[in-house]
């Protein structure tokens, strides 16, 4: 069984959705794949300890108060591969970010293989069930393009802006830009 209520945010009402112990999924409203990785209905449900304590979490995020995603019980749905990925956005820092093929490079490490694709490792990004919280928002092309945001690229740039995060060399990339 699945539950999810939704939290006013600076950057558009989230859904939250629940397994009743961890949080599953977080999405802002109008974001690519909304809901995708719920194998079943869900029921509305907002009295739930689980959300109150993401509540809290995100009130302090947008508070700039940094909280810990260990704060948090995770448990996003996804195969091994995007878990792994997922591990790795859940280490990048507040305010700072990281190129798609950094994680490439990560994740061959971890597979024990000479290098990965940056697309491959996009897709995973791009399907992060948990936006904000796991935060694929600070993922960033090779050359600094704002690309790949299922939230949308104004959200990404308004969530890095927020956090502080160094946009100087961070550009909005015009139809086509790769990874």
């Amino acid at each position: 069984m699945y539950y999810q209520t939704t939290y006013p945010s600076p950057v558009g009402i989230i859904t939250l959705a629940s397994d009743g112990s961890g949080l599953v999924g977080t999405w802002i409203e109008g974001q690519k794949y909304h809901g995708a990785t719920i194998p079943e209905g869900v029921i509305v449900r907002g009295d739930m300890p689980i959300f109150d304590t993401v509540k809290k979490w995100l009130n302090k995020y947008f508070a700039g108060e940094k909280p810990d995603i260990s704060e948090l019980p995770l448990s996003p749905i996804g195969s091994g591969f995007r878990q792994e990925v997922w591990s790795i956005l859940c280490k990048i820092p507040y305010g700072e970010v990281i190129t798609y093929g950094d994680i490439a490079k990560k994740m061959a490490a971890k597979m024990n293989k000479e290098s990965m694709s940056s697309q491959a490792v996009g897709g995973a990004v791009g399907h992060n069930p948990i936006s904000i919280i796991i935060p694929c928002h600070r993922v960033v092309g090779s050359n600094g393009s704002l690309t790949g945001y299922a939230g949308g690229i104004d959200k990404k740039v308004k969530l890095l802006e927020f956090e502080g995060a160094d946009m100087s060399g961070l550009f909005v990339p015009t139809r086509g830009t790769a990874l």
